[in-house]
């Protein structure tokens, strides 16, 4: 009988205990031919593997949020922009999303299309699974597609173990970006046609592979002072589908700002989420997961990394969101994910009023200041320091003032509470990534929703010129989280900034925004507190952004594999 192996693009061969160590790994080719649900369970778990890391390379290098200080973790590197290809977080997602390939490309070559609709659906997940994975990981390692994509270079394309493992183990190099997405794009529709069953949210489904083709599309549709036309049809196209299957609705506003805590298979507005339980979080495991780093739930997590001060902006920008518990009041509905730490006497219970403003320590450094607020009347003054301040009203019933500091400038904030500081930030936690079915750090990281498609459908058909069109959709995510907050027009002028804007909003914490910044020819800007570079913006041709093939993927690779140019 012949063995399946893996092809691990992390090792030159494949040792048993590797295999021992995967689930599913090895399998009699007659058991994968008539029971391949081992086998595509085995791909499902992979993805579990590579959605951690995934997640920390995306959204760390965004701008939605910031670090209390350095880490000697390799994801600092995603945050600091210090690029190197010896990176263990970055092999991770590299060896987990090419073992999530070898095991669908497996299940592809030995199960026969045509033998019924149970297995053609299983072959569509593994279509599905294997096209998403070439997507990720070019948009990792590979530069925006508006950027030449005919010359840059994505990924291998290795789909499956070749016949003779051990004495025909001679890999392609790289593939093109153009070559990559084609790649994904021809897995993606091939999912599409054999997809027929839903079994559900957390499955591939003829849903979810339409849903990444719309995404695929997008990131193909240009730049908006130079969009593709061809591509962003294609995007609309796929968002049609989505949308007008009535498979997936948006959840009302007041259980959105719930969506965190519900499980995948239960939340109508998921499209396909990587479905995590409890028990693979044993005792303190539950620090290592995604939500570890945002915040600490009933002492699980670390709670290092918080909203950045331009998110906090960003949902402040309509009205304030008023955090407190005795006076809580939501604007927008994105602001249920943030919850400051606010600070209480233990003996009294009550809280410091402060005033809360970043202000300009040098030239390149912003740091918060929480100055003590002392009431006369009428007159409010804060403290920070030896030096006392008058506040004056900028808008009084939304509990923002300024001050005239003693450096000449004036600087806006907020009457608000003292939050508890980690280091010298204080704790905006993030909870968009905790509380599955209140279960402390538990999160089943969402691939596709509903959310999405509208956003995707919105800067298409902007990119198209369709500005009708694309205000609906904005608006429909818009007024679902801000009441009465629809933007009146949409044209040429505001469109890129507005849609960024809210795709920002609504996606934060989804590791899609550092792409999003790239992919549409934009320079990422992070002037806020923190230890990152605050005055630094990276453009979009930088050459850290991208990141570098792992080094150990190089040392083993049986073949060539080129690495990323190093400026």
């Amino acid at each position: 009988m012949k063995k399946i192996l893996f092809v691990l693009l992390a090792a030159a061969t494949v040792t048993s205990c590797d295999i021992d160590r995967l689930p599913y790994g090895s399998l009699d080719s007659e058991n994968i031919v008539n029971n391949p649900d081992a086998m595509i369970n085995g791909t499902y778990a992979q993805l579990k593997a590579w959605s951690d890391p995934m997640h920390r390379a995306g959204e760390y290098a965004g701008d939605n949020m910031m670090i209390r200080g350095s880490s000697t973790d390799a994801f600092y590197e995603f945050i600091s922009y210090a690029r190197t290809p010896n990176n263990g977080r970055l092999s991770s997602f590299w060896d987990s999303g090419y073992k999530a390939i070898a095991q669908a490309s497996n299940v592809i070559k030995m199960v026969k299309e045509g033998q019924g609709t149970d297995k053609d659906n299983q072959l569509g997940e593994c279509y599905y699974i294997r096209g998403m994975m070439y997507f990720y990981l070019c948009r990792a390692y590979g530069r925006p597609y508006y950027q030449n994509p005919e010359t840059n270079l994505g990924v291998p394309i290795v789909n499956g173990t070749p016949d003779d493992v051990f004495n025909d183990l001679n890999l392609p190099d790289r593939s093109t970006v153009k070559q990559t997405y084609e790649q994904a794009i021809s897995d993606l529709k091939k999912a599409e046609s054999l997809l027929t069953i839903n079994k559900g949210h957390i499955y591939a489904s003829k849903g979810a592979a339409q849903a990444m083709l719309s995404r695929v599309y997008l990131y193909m549709s240009g730049t908006y002072k130079s969009p593709n036309a061809e591509y962003a049809k294609l995007a609309v196209e796929y968002a049609d589908k989505v949308i007008n299957s009535g498979q997936y609705s948006l959840l009302a506003r007041d259980q959105f700002m719930k969506y965190n805590t519900f499980t995948p298979e239960n939340n109508a507005e998921t499209i396909f989420a990587i479905k995590r339980v409890a028990s693979e979080f044993s005792g303190d495991d539950h620090y290592y997961g995604i939500g570890g780093m945002y915040s600490n739930i009933g002492g699980m997590g670390w709670g290092e990394m918080y909203a950045s001060a331009k998110y906090i902006d960003l949902l402040n920008e309509t009205g304030r969101n008023d955090w407190r518990p005795d006076s809580y009041s939501i604007v927008d509905a994105r602001a249920a994910f943030i919850e400051p730490t606010y600070s209480q006497d233990e003996k009294t219970g009550n809280y410091t009023e402060v005033f809360r403003f970043i202000k300009q320590d040098g030239p390149d450094i912003l740091n918060y200041v929480q100055a003590t607020v002392t009431r006369n009347g009428n007159t409010i003054t804060c403290k920070d320091g030896t030096d006392t301040y008058t506040l004056t009203p900028i808008d009084a019933s939304q509990g923002t003032y300024k001050i005239q500091y003693k450096d000449g400038k004036t600087y806006n904030g907020v009457l608000d509470y003292y939050i508890t500081l980690n280091r010298v930030y204080p704790q905006f936690y993030i909870t968009k990534c905790s509380r599955e079915g209140e279960n402390s750090q538990l999160h089943s990281p969402v691939i596709s929703r509903l959310g999405e498609i509208y956003l995707n459908r919105a800067e298409a058909n902007a990119k198209l010129g369709n500005y009708s069109a694309a205000l609906t959709d904005l608006n429909t995510i818009r007024t679902r989280s801000i009441v009465n907050g629809g933007y009146a027009a949409l044209n040429a002028s505001n469109a890129s900034k507005l849609i960024d804007k809210e795709r920002e909003l609504e996606l934060a914490y989804q590791a899609e925004r550092s792409y999003d910044v790239f992919r549409n020819g934009e320079p990422l800007t992070r002037q806020y507190p923190g230890p990152h570079s605050q005055f630094e913006n990276i453009a979009p041709t930088d050459f850290r952004v991208v990141y570098f093939i792992p080094q150990s993927a190089i040392n083993s690779y049986p073949g060539t594999l080129t690495q990323n140019p190093t400026q």
